[in-house]
């Protein structure tokens, strides 16, 4: 058994450590302390046991991956120390059978180097996830970026990673017209690129179980504040006759199965936001588009707070392809922005592996 063991590290696929005879209990007890069940990992079954702990935003931290790899090695397992209630499809050593699909191909983010040279973009929820690299991709070909985000701690750090490119931080609540007044007085007079990125998951409920505080608060971040920026900055593009406008939407824009019903009506108004736009702007030289990602690794949070929604969203989403890295939306949405998109108007760009087309 030791000989099985000792191959297995924290870069060892999440896949490998829940078919290992030995690393596949001692995950599993890990997970079920940490309050996961061992099915939801089956999506990024492909990624390395120490992306858990940013996965899962510090509920797997680093010391737990290093004992477990201690442990591992050892040949210990749980039966060594006292456990219950395991979930049932850690009862078989095989666990649930796992899908079965090609490797995602290596991909490797290249910079076009002058893409947005001259070009002021703002760029909303860029202190983490899709929009921080959507931030860093178009500093680092050469605009201008007014980054945006609740968190001035998330700025801060964004900054200093950019401290060669350039980039103005501008950090408050988009739901707010004095942030949004100051997010435009901060891009000047020219304004050529917007993307629309920052947004809140809802709780999964369906619509007999949702609350008004959470209708109201995803609706007021996701469709509100995309549309406040929109219309701040379409005046400069308008004087302009040009200008390019990525909101961002989701899988729960084109379907009933990826969220509660909060954030997909939600959604679906950013799709229809979008589309009005580009016909009304179309003629004016203003290209909007929209992006819909499916299962990126960022810092949006879900969570289930009703049995019925977990029961039919999981349901849903066995047919979800792995998560994404934010750069590869990244890319999808610069390109959108830039003039490489120069004849796309009203576009809903899912990239979200295939999902859809499901």
């Amino acid at each position: 058994m030791a000989e099985n063991a000792y191959v297995l590290g924290a870069q060892a696929s999440v896949g490998a450590w829940l078919d290992h005879p030995v690393g596949g209990p001692l995950l599993r007890e890990l997970l079920q302390r940490s309050g996961t069940d061992p099915e939801r990992l089956r999506p990024v079954h492909r990624f390395a046991l120490s992306r858990l702990v940013e996965m899962s935003r510090g509920t797997v931290t680093e010391d737990m991956i290093t004992g477990l790899v201690r442990r591992v090695a050892a040949g210990n397992t749980p039966r060594e120390s006292p456990t219950t209630n395991l979930p049932a499809e850690a009862e078989s050593p095989q666990g649930p059978p796992a899908r079965t699909a090609a490797p995602r191909p290596e991909w490797e983010e290249k910079v076009t180097e002058g893409r947005f040279d001259g070009k002021t973009v703002i760029v909303t929820g860029a202190g983490s996830g899709i929009g921080r690299s959507t931030a860093v991709r178009v500093a680092c070909e050469g605009g201008l970026v007014i980054a945006v985000d609740i968190s001035e701690e998330r700025l801060a750090e964004l900054a200093e990673e950019l401290h060669m490119w350039d980039l103005v931080t501008v950090s408050g609540d988009i739901t707010d017209d004095r942030v949004v007044a100051r997010i435009v007085d901060a891009a000047g007079d020219q304004i050529d690129g917007l993307a629309n990125v920052a947004g809140i998951m809802d709780d999964m409920t369906p619509v007999h179980e949702v609350a008004d505080e959470v209708w109201h608060r995803v609706f007021s971040v996701n469709v509100d504040g995309t549309m406040k920026l929109m219309r701040a900055v379409l005046p400069a593009m308008l004087k302009a006759g040009r200008g390019a406008v990525v909101n961002i939407a989701s899988e729960a824009g084109l379907r009933g199965s990826a969220a509660g019903a909060a954030y997909t009506a939600s959604k679906h108004a950013v799709v229809g936001l979008t589309k009005s736009s580009a016909f009304m702007y179309g003629p004016s030289g203003i290209r909007v588009n929209s992006v819909v990602p499916g299962p990126v690794i960022t810092g949006i949070e879900a969570r289930f707070n009703s049995p019925l929604g977990a029961e039919r969203i999981r349901e849903g989403m066995a047919i979800m392809p792995e998560p994404a890295e934010p750069e590869i939306l990244a890319a999808s949405i610069t390109f959108l922005l830039s003039d490489d998109g120069v004849n796309l108007n009203g576009v809903i760009l899912p990239s979200d592996g295939g999902w859809s087309a499901a």
